[in-house]
């Protein structure tokens, strides 16, 4: 898994392998946000892979328009971007919220709810708002994460996860970040919100973690 391909190697040398084994590789992730670079490294160094993850703002790429309909369709622009903007193979992500209540909103306009320039207590408040619209209704949602990696070869990988869960009418908690604080996953028995837990127990249940242990199963297969 090389950013800088030998063109004199035998092929099956460049096979894509991401696991304890693999020499240390610095790898473009697809994100100006610190709290998710560092959620990315924390989960991929729990599975035990060994990289360095840098941001792609530390690398002077700017964001490609995310006018995908999907999540992969938008992980795969962005890490496209990245490969092709710094000649590494490159990690991204697009997650956000489904409402089931408000027919899958905000969806991958989950990061701009409330406006292009919105912040996650923005984003938060046009939340409380739009299902105070739907008194009564199940609170059920899921968080869901699609991530992709890109080669500068061009080779694609793309995963899904997903994290179902409610939303509680009054945020709780100081940890997190984006709508973590009016969520309750399924897994969490005791009612704590996303913003309650300790990182450590949000990546083993999130949407996150799921897709990047699936990306880095994938990768590790070769896959």
């Amino acid at each position: 898994m090389s950013g800088h391909p030998d063109r004199g190697r035998d092929p099956a040398a460049d096979e894509v392998v991401l696991g304890p084994a693999t020499r240390r590789e610095r790898i473009v992730v697809a994100t100006g946000n610190r709290n998710k670079l560092a959620e990315i490294r924390a989960i991929l160094a729990a599975a035990g892979h060994d990289v360095e993850l840098v941001a792609m703002t530390e690398l002077g790429v700017e964001s490609p328009v995310e006018d995908g309909d999907t999540f992969a369709a938008n992980a795969l622009l962005k890490a496209r971007a990245c490969a092709a903007g710094t000649g590494l193979s490159a990690i991204a992500d697009d997650s956000g919220l489904e409402v089931d209540a408000l027919g899958g909103e905000p969806g991958i306009y989950s990061a701009r709810y409330a406006g292009p320039d919105a912040d996650d207590a923005a984003n938060n408040a046009r939340l409380r708002a739009a299902l105070a619209q739907h008194p009564g209704a199940a609170r059920t949602a899921r968080f869901v994460c699609a991530a992709a990696f890109v080669t500068p070869e061009g080779a694609e990988t793309v995963v899904r996860g997903d994290m179902p869960g409610r939303i509680v009418d009054t945020p709780r908690g100081a940890g997190g970040f984006g709508y973590d604080p009016l969520f309750v996953a399924d897994a969490t028995e005791d009612g704590r919100t996303n913003a309650e837990l300790a990182p450590a127990e949000k990546d083993a249940i999130s949407h996150r973690g799921a897709a990047f242990r699936a990306l880095a199963a994938e990768l590790s297969s070769g896959g």
